[in-house]
């Protein structure tokens, strides 16, 4: 720009960091264009050479990785996820033995499990009729005598403990665009629930009838269909206010509306069937494990990719969080999990809190709850955020982590922008912005239940390690 051209036309200003650098000349109506960077978020030598090795412009792996991450957001929109049967566990669930409890998170043993964990599992373990009570489950597990595995090694999700064993029924989402199949348990519905680390009697009495009523109800009314698309179903209640993790009222009155009718047909006993609409009605949060479900039927075909950045689970057990990423397959990256920040129930507060825990988490991997917030602002005072406009925040700084948009999941209040989709780690460690993730919170003691709800963000080092470990791999490949 000439000297001429300024003092005629004035300054045209690109601002690098904070937006509240160019306040003062915005206020005097100067052209800014705020460009958000930050330096990245490790001081770890090895992740920052990881960085710039497969971020760098001049790096020999950056295209690379960009094509194979390409392949990744592919197939994520090209998923066709359909809620298609309701089937107990070990009818359907590969790998899931006797005496085998599948639990949220990445993998841990019985010394290192939180209270809510703890509780969860000698309520499943009294359950499944292992032990009459739940001193001698607790004994039992204690002694080795349980097999304990994350769901996400049995393609199986659950929300908060996550608990999954043999005679609960889960639900089936299959990908039909990839012929895989992904499985979540039942929603209990609120109050003193097992996800929550409850297991007195009323928590069993109702494990037990969604097993015996619910569960074989919901499954022949499936099996007798076609299975309920979810895409579509999802699309709609974005519109409608739902994000899919704290928020499944539209939803949950979408899915019921679907399946009424086909219930209605299947169920010779009316008060069976009434029984079984006013549970799915009077629970706002039974999409929730289909939405769950749904996320890993979709993200499990990205695993595997070669050479992708691109998460494919994120997860927590309430002492670890761990995530995984395509390139590298199998393998987890593990950091302390954080505790939640946000609203608590009337006579609890943040001392009585257990770090976050659960394996919902995979509908932030799809671009969902936390990433979906502006969709919902009625959520966002619930789980402590500053309001509608925190709610659009949140939504806005998750693309930059983020590798594409999805179309077909869109948000009103962002005028119809799809939802942030595909979260490339590579993009959290050079922005420092750690994904945000809807959550409710336990009681760090066994047998209480929920607290409350709120936000937590996954902890960076996660996200450290995983590029560290997808660059050595590249190396030797």
């Amino acid at each position: 720009m000439s000297a001429a051209d300024l003092l005629s036309n004035g300054p045209r200003v690109v601002n690098v960091g904070l937006p509240r650098f160019a306040e003062d000349l915005r206020g005097a109506g100067v052209p800014v264009v705020d460009v958000a960077w930050t330096p990245p978020a490790s001081a770890d030598e090895r992740v920052l050479d990881a960085l710039d090795r497969l971020m760098g412009a001049d790096s020999a792996l950056t295209a690379r990785v960009g094509a194979a991450n390409a392949a990744a957001v592919e197939r994520i929109l090209a998923a066709d996820p359909v809620l298609v049967d309701v089937r107990p566990a070990a009818e359907v669930v590969p790998g899931l033995e006797e005496r085998m409890i599948l639990h949220a998170g990445p993998p841990i043993g019985w010394e290192r499990m939180c209270g809510p964990l703890r509780g969860a599992v000698a309520g499943a373990i009294v359950l499944e009729g292992w032990a009459p009570d739940l001193e001698a489950a607790s004994a039992l597990a204690a002694a080795g005598k349980i097999r304990f595995a994350p769901n996400h090694h049995h393609d199986a999700v659950g929300p908060m403990t996550g608990l999954t064993t043999r005679s609960m029924p889960v639900m089936v989402v299959e990908n039909r665009a990839f012929g895989n199949r992904a499985y979540c348990t039942v929603n209990e519905g609120l109050g003193r629930v097992m996800r929550f680390g409850g297991n007195d009697d009323s928590v069993l009495g109702r494990l037990r009838w969604l097993a015996s009523t619910l569960g074989p109800r919901l499954g022949e009314t499936l099996r007798a269909g076609e299975g309920v698309p979810l895409k579509a179903l999802v699309a709609r209640g974005l519109s409608m206010g739902d994000e899919m993790h704290q928020r499944n009222v539209a939803c949950t009155s979408l899915l019921l509306r679907t399946l009424a009718p086909a219930l209605a047909r299947t169920t010779r006993d009316s008060a069976l069937l009434a029984e079984v609409l006013e549970f799915i009605g009077g629970n706002d949060q039974f999409f929730l494990n289909v939405a769950m479900a749904m996320g890993k039927a979709v993200m499990d075909p990205v695993r595997g990719i070669d050479s992708a950045s691109i998460v494919t689970a994120m997860s927590r057990n309430g002492t670890d969080f761990g995530i995984r990423l395509a390139g590298t397959g199998e393998r987890w990256f593990t950091a302390p999990v954080e505790m939640p920040r946000g609203l608590y129930f009337p006579g609890f507060t943040a001392a009585d809190a257990n770090p976050d825990i659960g394996d919902s988490t995979i509908v932030e991997t799809v671009g969902l709850g936390g990433f979906a917030m502006a969709a919902s602002p009625a959520v966002a005072g619930f789980v402590g955020a500053a309001g509608a406009s925190a709610a659009l925040a949140a939504t806005r700084s998750m693309y930059e982590i983020t590798a594409a948009r999805n179309p077909e999941w869109t948000i009103p209040a962002l005028d119809f922008a799809g939802v942030p989709a595909g979260i490339d780690a590579r993009r959290v460690v050079a922005s420092g912005l750690a994904p945000t993730i809807n959550t409710g919170i336990a009681h760090r003691e066994p047998g209480v239940g929920q607290v409350g709800a709120g936000i937590v963000n996954a902890p960076l080092a996660c996200f450290g390690q995983a590029l560290v470990a997808l660059a050595e791999g590249l190396d030797a490949s």
